[in-house]
């Protein structure tokens, strides 16, 4: 039997965990680093010795020359952003990314997409908003599903192309006509993927003969993807999710890696929590501790700049995320943002319409949801100079242990700044 090694990292909140700082950490001496699903809509900040970056859809491999990178058949590209990415980071950091190949099968995000995503949001009424990015996801994982989606194996035959467009196009000036948004040419379509067949075309490949040898050989393989599972399509507050699932499930699908093959999820949350875009947010804070969290926090969307709703841990949401994963290490990032609070809260329970509720319930009844509170002391120290456990406050192990046992799962990583080695092995 084949010895497997590979490490998936999912988020356990409602995205922006800090996935990438812990990502940035394992893919150091990843052999193979592949992004399993979602598109730019969402993004990873990473901080090393070249500089300061938001990713949107690279992989978190791209600074180790070593590192092949791979952006999964279950993604969706918008190449002209990739092209801004890679060139930033040349910019930046004085590196030539030729380690960044993109799954034929990857989806591919087409104008009309993001002038849609726009389109529709703004049709709904200010509660009903969704919080998209207005990037274009939504609409291509729809033509996807429809089974009416470019793929990057399309763009890669002109013949076979122009013919899918050609059907494609007809339909989609129509819902442009019926927001009254400017049409797109079928010519124009063409030439933009043949502009990104001259750019990518070397890079679209057939990703899963590599994929499958790095993991019957024992490669080590790391695994991303993008938000958290609470903005799940499927297990998470719809309709205000993703069109995806960023889950360890969806992981191997988006990724072509089969179950058995993962040995190690990590589940990476924050030390309290945060959310962007709509939908119920059961421990929300509107008061002088939750702008405290934001200030300290800088809780600020990494592709929008949108201020992030910040509030208390929730144990309740986490621990369902733990179960829902196959959860096997939590990374608890940004411990440190709580150095100065003298209270802080974990949510343990709620209470929906006079009933007592342990398990995260469906959507229309996080609506409802009132948290209940257990209270622990804060540490009211600095521990970002910490570097071993027994460095920490005793407090603040007080505070982590709390909620290892509340999610059922062991916290293996504890950070306490952006900074690489700022992090805490347990």
């Amino acid at each position: 039997m084949a010895s497997y090694n590979v490490n998936a990292v999912v988020g356990v909140q409602w995205g922006d965990e800090g996935k990438g700082r812990i990502v940035d950490y394992l893919a150091s001496d990843a052999e193979l680093v592949i992004r399993f699903q979602g598109g730019d809509n969402a993004g990873h900040t990473v901080i090393n010795e070249y500089g300061k970056f938001g990713l949107h859809i690279l992989p978190s491999g791209v600074f180790n020359p070593e590192t092949m990178n791979i952006v999964g058949a279950g993604t969706v590209v918008n190449f002209d952003r990739m092209k801004e990415e890679m060139n930033n980071i040349k910019k930046s950091a004085g590196l030539d990314i030729d380690n960044v190949f993109i799954d034929e099968r990857a989806h591919i995000i087409m104008p009309y997409h993001m002038a849609l995503d726009g389109a529709e949001e703004g049709k709904r009424s200010e509660k009903d908003k969704i919080g998209t990015t207005k990037r274009g996801i939504g609409p291509c994982y729809s033509d996807k599903a429809a089974r009416i989606g470019i793929r990057a194996a399309d763009i890669m035959d002109p013949e076979t192309l122009e013919k899918r467009l050609s059907a494609v196009v007809p339909k989609k000036n129509r819902e442009l006509e019926y927001y009254g948004l400017e049409t797109v040419k079928l010519e124009d379509m063409l030439a933009l993927a043949e502009k990104w067949r001259n750019e990518f075309g070397d890079h679209i490949i057939d990703t899963l003969p590599i994929i499958r040898d790095a993991v019957e050989e024992g490669k080590k393989i790391l695994l991303e993807g993008q938000l958290g599972i609470m903005r799940d399509n499927d297990w998470g507050i719809y309709p205000y999710s993703t069109s995806s699932n960023p889950t360890a499930a969806g992981a191997c699908n988006g990724a072509g890696i089969p179950p058995r093959a993962i040995t190690k999820v990590v589940g990476v949350a924050k030390a309290y929590s945060t959310s962007v875009g709509g939908g119920p947010y059961m421990t929300e804070l509107f008061d002088a501790d939750g702008e405290k969290l934001r200030d300290i926090g800088h809780e600020y969307g990494v592709t929008t700049g949108r201020p992030r709703r910040c509030g208390w841990f929730d144990a309740v949401a986490a621990d369902y995320a733990c179960y829902m994963n196959g959860i096997t290490d939590i990374a608890l990032t940004k411990l440190d943002v709580l150095d100065t609070f003298e209270k802080i809260k974990v949510c343990t329970g709620y209470m929906i319409d006079g009933e007592y509720y342990s398990n995260l319930p469906e959507t229309r009844l996080q609506d409802r949801a009132k948290p209940i509170y257990e209270v622990y002391d804060g540490w009211m120290c600095d521990t970002t100079g910490c570097r071993t456990w027994d460095e920490l406050p005793e407090k603040a192990k007080t505070y982590i242990l709390a909620l290892e046992s509340l999610m059922h799962t062991h916290i293996t990583y504890v950070s306490v700044g952006p900074e690489r080695n700022q992090l805490i092995i347990r």
